[in-house]
């Protein structure tokens, strides 16, 4: 009985290994081959409002706004809101000087969702055509709007921009950057290519102005306002495009701390939508929704470095105990090797690139913090910080 019940266990293991590195590989290996979409320049130029919440982001949010209003669209045509959630004074008082207007807000419990629901509330008297949404630390490339623009024009509703790193000088903010060019490979370029709508990612997100407004009704408290987003637009089924190569440039966590708070954040978000969405998934895909159920999937995934320490364990476990196994398992860490690297752009294949690799070790220890903190994640709003790139632990 004994050996039924760890036969089984193994074979279970196995599988669940199986399906999560054949999913990464598949959407790794379409994106690779997927070709690059563009869209011919619009003949109409619509109205583009931008909103930029932050909460205690005075370190950052000035560079933020200076560069987002550089842009090369007609002025009179898009305009910049800034969502101030407990800013100092000097920087309100500063942010006022530039041509741009401020929304400030407060709660008890702050929330982006809540921010956007004020922002709406105070512009909702001047409607525009297209919302696009930053994060207090972004910086956009010069032709970032008119890029959105051209999507809209082939009938889009929702566009993601392609979010990159904007600063790399430590080893553990390269590994962040890889982290977010492999999921932009997988989650993104891959999903498109065979037609499912692109993942959305919390900032460079342009939507249809009405279609946003009734997005964020009811939003709730959860700070995975973006995840419950993106469930509603698949339920919807509406295509998401993604513009590959047009950058929004985000600070990536160059300290363990920090990114262990911030995958406390995320890991506490993907429990909530597993729980949430597991029944209706399996609904969705009855009635033809594939879309809705790959996003209910993804919930059921390891994040990737803990995926790559499961997997490196197993294949030790094999080697020690279940020699069977262990060629199997074998090629399956080769194949999510492939998946991975894959993603990651062929010019930041060098030396530093080698000493990113080697703080995967830090990152997976960052990781159990972060998981022994879910809890108190789904109670508690947990702020990033920025501004501060330089360190590491």
């Amino acid at each position: 009985m004994i050996q039924y019940i760890s036969t089984s266990i193994q074979y279970f293991m196995l599988t669940y290994l199986t399906i999560q590195v054949g999913y990464l590989l598949f959407f790794s290996v379409a994106g690779k081959i997927g070709r690059k979409i563009s869209y011919a320049q619009a003949k109409t130029l619509r109205k583009i409002r931008i909103f930029i919440p932050g909460y205690k982001e005075d370190s950052v949010i000035i560079d933020t706004a200076k560069n987002v209003l550089l842009q090369n669209y007609p002025s009179e045509i898009f305009e910049v809101v800034i969502i101030a959630d407990s800013f100092n004074k000097s920087t309100l008082e500063a942010l006022k000087t530039l041509p741009l207007k401020v929304v400030e807000v407060s709660f008890e419990h702050s929330t982006k969702g809540k921010a956007l629901h004020k922002a709406i509330e105070a512009t909702a008297h001047e409607p525009v055509d297209i919302l696009l949404i930053l994060d207090a630390d972004n910086h956009i490339t010069e032709g970032f709007l008119h890029a959105i623009n051209n999507a809209f024009e082939q009938g889009y509703e929702v566009v993601q921009g392609h979010r990159t790193a904007k600063n790399m000088q430590t080893p553990f903010a390269l590994l962040d950057a890889c982290t977010e060019e492999i999921n932009n490979h997988i989650f993104r370029r891959g999903h498109v290519a065979v037609g499912l709508p692109s993942a959305l990612i919390g900032s460079g997100m342009a939507f249809d102005w009405q279609l946003f407004i009734s997005l964020l009704e009811d939003i709730g408290e959860t700070s995975g306002e973006d995840k419950e987003i993106e469930f509603r637009l698949v339920r919807l089924r509406k295509q998401v495009a993604f513009l590959d190569g047009v950058y929004i440039y985000d600070e990536k966590v160059a300290k363990t701390e920090v990114f262990s708070q911030q995958r406390s954040r995320w890991l506490a978000t993907q429990v909530e939508f597993f729980e949430k969405y597991f029944l209706e998934g399996w609904v969705q895909l009855s009635k033809g929704n594939i879309a809705f159920f790959n996003k209910v999937f993804q919930t059921y995934l390891f994040p990737r470095v803990v995926l790559v320490a499961a997997l490196s364990l197993w294949l030790l476990f094999t080697f020690l105990f279940s020699t069977k196994f262990f060629g199997f398992s074998l090629g399956l860490f080769v194949a999510l090797a492939i998946a991975l690297i894959l993603g990651i752009p062929a010019k930041w294949y060098n030396k530093k690139l080698l000493m990113a690799f080697l703080q995967i070790p830090v990152a997976l220890f960052s990781m159990l913090k972060a998981m022994m903190r879910i809890g108190k994640a789904r109670r508690h709003f947990i702020h990033t910080p920025h501004g501060d790139s330089t360190q590491n632990n």
